[in-house]
């Protein structure tokens, strides 16, 4: 673990800097005693740095580039790629999200963001598991848009660099489970894991009253892999003492956080920490405009999370077993209320 962490304030726990290099070149015992530090991060505070992860920082810039380059476009223009409700693939407009309204408290308002998905490509229709009516929902096609050219190349292929970093953290996740290194694969092999890259631009006008770059909420899946930038209005992370920690922007890293769904397999051994999205002060507003490439790890669709027989302990339980789907799309329509 490296000595650059974050955190401040005696006894509040810290976001770790950890190098996983090991997953990759490493020995068995060198993946164990990486995944022990891992583990000790998810106990705590639910977020970490990692360095040694192998992605080029020639395919990160070439897709924050092409990124926004769309954003760049007019309205009109962009407004011919925005998603259908339940498709969720596309553009979303500022105003479509809500990721505050997902916490189950009072209603917060909209985001102060704009937001481009897509999913999994190459997906054999002639395999049930995709070509069933739920299948052909889950990985409906993509959306993209004409006027880049390098935009779906260069997305595929910062997506497929974020498919292999997930299944290594996987791997190292199912060492600090105390379980064999490929337990979580067979809920992996299919998954409906989703890109998105976030624009929060320049604030010329002051945001509403209770509204955030992106409000106060958990991620819904396994992990998520985020990429941003350093400006103004950042990440920050909620401390057990009820204060906001500020996420690091460290060159040659990605933040990594932990998921509903995964700290649901944990039993709540680990957390799926509130985090949020803050505006920049108003004297720095328009010189704050900032992008982030999130990659958000889905298990299968029809995967059934359940306590894992490693976290069960003496009382058991503390979730219902729940399948995938049924849980993010739960989660999804709580972000899309934003009226």
């Amino acid at each position: 673990m490296s000595d650059a962490q974050t955190g401040s304030a005696a006894g509040q726990p810290t976001i770790p800097v950890i190098d996983i290099s090991a997953c990759r070149t490493g020995s068995a015992q060198q993946r164990k005693a990486v995944a022990d530090q891992i583990d000790h991060a998810w106990r705590t505070v639910g977020f970490l740095v990692i360095s040694g992860h192998g992605v080029s920082e020639s395919l990160i810039e070439r897709a924050h580039r092409v990124s926004r380059a769309f954003y760049d476009l007019p309205d009109e223009i962009k407004q011919r790629y925005a998603t259908h409700p339940v498709i969720y693939r596309g553009y979303i407009a500022m105003g479509g999200l809500a990721a505050g309204n997902t916490t189950g408290e009072r209603k917060t308002a909209p985001d102060y963001r704009e937001m481009y998905t897509m999913s999994r490509e190459a997906c054999d229709p002639a395999d049930p598991y995709y070509g069933c009516d739920e299948g052909r929902r889950v990985f409906s096609p993509n959306v993209w848009p004409v006027e880049i050219p390098e935009f779906r190349s260069t997305w595929l292929e910062y997506y497929n660099a974020m498919e292999q970093l997930s299944w290594s953290l996987m791997r190292l996740f199912a060492l600090a489970l105390d379980l064999p290194e490929d337990w979580f694969d067979r809920k992996l092999d299919k998954h409906m894991s989703v890109m998105a890259v976030t624009n929060y631009p320049d604030q010329a006008q002051a945001p509403v009253d209770n509204q955030l770059r992106c409000g106060s909420h958990t991620d819904y899946g396994a992990l998520t892999i985020l990429k941003s930038e350093d400006k103004p209005g950042g990440l920050e992370v909620l401390g057990k003492d009820g204060q906001w920690l500020a996420a690091p922007m460290i060159p040659g890293t990605f933040i990594i956080n932990l998921g509903d769904l995964m700290a649901r397999w944990s039993n709540d051994r680990w957390v799926s920490n509130l985090h949020r999205v803050t505006n920049p002060p108003r004297d720095k507003a328009m010189d704050s405009r900032r992008q982030s490439l999130i990659y958000f790890f889905h298990p299968n669709y029809d995967a059934q999370i359940e306590c894992l027989s490693t976290c069960g302990g003496d009382e058991g339980a503390r979730h219902a077993p729940i399948r995938t789907r049924d849980y993010l799309l739960s989660k999804i329509a709580r972000q899309q209320e934003t009226a």
